[in-house]
């Protein structure tokens, strides 16, 4: 089990995940023109109950958004809305001059500014009264705001559940490097069964759960099996797991032949695009439960015990009677299972399976795994690190997106970013 000074260098991860998420925030700083509820009900506190009002917003889902929270705050008070180009706001503006005027055209910081605006008393005589309002403008970081936020959590949740099987390894002084390809192979085999097996994009929610539950099953077989070929054969875990990421990768590509299955329902994309509480996308739930439910079985049952025992020092937990070859298997296969999971969760997030999913994603679980403080000598490590070690990750490739960091140097900075954490593990092992 972890020790002081391991929760102490978790709790140093944090603070770098602070620290980083300050840095990103500082360096994003921008005008933000914000068109959500707060904003329409900034402007229908300058509007009195007897005014009446048009709005006006371009064609885009963010300016809908703006026109519905718009009308739900104002009411009867809105005359005309127009969700289209500046000559659709003319023939609306020809309208309320016809009807008696307006007091208030309401838009955002583009619509606002339609040169159809700029002069009305001398096109439309009746409307020379007519104010012009829109959402005042502030200095906040693209970094903090909710939109990307929740696109940092939703890119790397499939990383993180990957990671969790990757921690459960390496804490048992293993390595998988099968997980990306596995992925792939979850993937390729969840989209074929709806296709083939089932009713393809007429497929009922029940055939969708099996075929899932197929992917699943394939991926925690190939992790049963590396777990056998490793405590069967005595061989090394990176031998063993490298072939089968060659093995996973050339059926998913072959059972693919070489495309992309996308005969899969709308339905399916629930699991990877939907976001039933409160916003949360429900891949990120997933990965949040999955985490508890990770975290009690390492820190309150006999089976978590026996992960650290066997990292720990393998031949004491033998001679404890810890049944070492079991509990390998069961660490191996549970990655396999999570690979698996991780597979259908990215399928449903692209609605389509395909061989080309996953590429480097056990390179990353692994980087998340090392960065929140598990010792790849094995006997070390926690689910609360790995979940901050896989946000860390995602914070520093989010913010090098928003600053405009071309993709080999971020490739160089994450891999530094490993280095220092190997580096860290190892010298903390020394002290």
């Amino acid at each position: 089990m972890p020790g002081l000074p391991h929760h102490l260098a978790r709790f140093s991860m944090l603070l770098v995940l602070g620290l980083l998420c300050a840095f990103f925030s500082v360096v994003t700083r921008t005008e933000q023109f914000p068109q959500d509820a707060a904003a329409a009900r900034e402007i229908a506190a300058q509007i009195g109950k007897d005014a009446r009002v048009m709005i006006a917003v371009r064609a885009q889902p963010e300016d809908a958004v703006f026109e519905e929270a718009l009308k739900k705050e104002l009411g009867t008070r809105v005359l005309e809305s127009v969700r289209g180009e500046p000559r659709d706001a003319r023939q609306a503006l020809n309208r309320a001059a016809a009807a008696g005027g307006l007091d208030f055209i309401v838009g955002n910081h583009v619509t606002a500014a339609w040169l159809v605006f700029e002069d009305l008393g001398a096109d439309f005589p009746a409307l020379r009264d007519t104010r012009i309002l829109k959402p005042a403008s502030r200095v906040w970081p693209v970094f903090l705001t909710r939109e990307n936020l929740l696109n940092i959590a939703s890119q790397i949740a499939v990383i993180a559940i990957l990671a969790i099987g990757m921690t459960i390894v390496v804490i048992t002084g293993g390595i998988d490097l099968s997980t990306g390809s596995l992925l792939a192979l979850s993937a390729v085999v969840t989209a074929l069964l709806m296709r083939d097996a089932f009713a393809g994009a007429e497929s009922t929610t029940m055939q969708m759960i099996l075929a899932a539950l197929g992917g699943i099953a394939v991926c925690a077989a190939a992790g049963l099996a590396n777990g056998a070929i490793i405590t069967g054969l005595g061989m090394p875990p990176f031998i063993v797991t490298l072939a089968m990421m060659l093995i996973g990768s050339g059926l998913a590509y072959r059972l693919a032949d070489n495309q992309s299955v996308y005969q899969v329902p709308e339905l399916f994309v629930w699991l990877g695009r939907g976001a039933d509480l409160a916003g949360v996308p429900n891949a990120v739930m997933l990965m949040l439960l999955l985490y508890v439910a990770a975290h009690v079985v390492m820190t309150q049952t006999a089976l978590g015990r026996h992960f650290y025992a066997v990292g720990g020092n393998r031949e004491a937990a033998l001679v404890s009677g810890v049944p070492v070859r079991r509990v390998t298997l069961v660490a191996y296969t549970l990655c396999g299972l999570l690979a698996g999971l991780g597979g259908v969760v990215m399928a449903s997030q692209l609605k389509s399976g395909s061989g080309t999913f996953g590429a480097k994603y056990e390179l990353y679980a692994i980087a998340a795994a090392v960065v929140g403080g598990t010792s790849l000598s094995g006997g070390r490590g926690t689910m609360a690190g790995t979940l901050v070690g896989a946000f860390i990750i995602a914070v520093i490739q989010n913010g090098m997106n928003l600053t405009n960091i071309e993709s080999n140097t971020q490739n160089i900075v994450l891999g530094l970013v490993i280095l220092a954490a190997v580096a860290m593990d190892r010298r903390a092992a020394r002290a």
